[in-house]
C-alpha cells in the first residue's frame, strides 16, 4: 500500500510537471478554442452547421483551408461586421449576406477565428487578439 501511494504521488508529480511546461501560446490556444467553440455554437453554428458544413447555397463551409488562410486578414471582418459580397469557395458562389455581429469584443472575435481555423480541418494556429484588433480597424 505504501509503494502504491508513493507511485501515485510520484506519477502525479510527472503529469504536473508536464503540464506546467506548456507555453504561453500553447494554453492561449486551448483558451481560445474552447472559448471559440462557445461563441461558434450560439452565433455562427445555425448557418454554418456542427461541423462547418454550411447550409446549402446560404452559408459556405468552413472547410475550405486555402479560402481561410488567403483571407485569414479578413476574416474579422466578416464576423464582426457581416459579409454582403459573393464568396466563391470550391467553385461555388454564395451570394447571400452573412449577419454582422457588432457586439462581440475583439477577444472574441478572435476566439471565433481561432477556433474556425483550427476546426473542420484545419490547423492554422494562434491568432491573438491585437492581431485581430488591427485587422477590424482596417476593415472596408
Amino acid at each position: 500500500m505504501r509503494n502504491y501511494i508513493i507511485n501515485s504521488i510520484f506519477f502525479l508529480s510527472i503529469i504536473t510537471i508536464i503540464v506546467s511546461c506548456q507555453n504561453q501560446e500553447t494554453i492561449d490556444l486551448q483558451n481560445y478554442m474552447s472559448n471559440g467553440k462557445d461563441i461558434y455554437k450560439a452565433k455562427c453554428q445555425n448557418c454554418h452547421g456542427e461541423n462547418g458544413e454550411g447550409l446549402g447555397q446560404l452559408a459556405p463551409p468552413l472547410t475550405d483551408s486555402v479560402f481561410l488562410k488567403a483571407n485569414k486578414t479578413r476574416l474579422a471582418c466578416f464576423i464582426k461586421n457581416g459579409a454582403n459580397e459573393t464568396l466563391v469557395i470550391h467553385g461555388k458562389e454564395y451570394k447571400e449576406k452573412m449577419p454582422a455581429f457588432p457586439e462581440l469584443a475583439d477577444i472574441d472575435v478572435a476566439q471565433v477565428m481561432v477556433f474556425v481555423t483550427n476546426s473542420f480541418g484545419n490547423k492554422q494556429g494562434f491568432v491573438p487578439y491585437t492581431k485581430v484588433s488591427k485587422d477590424l480597424q482596417n476593415c472596408k
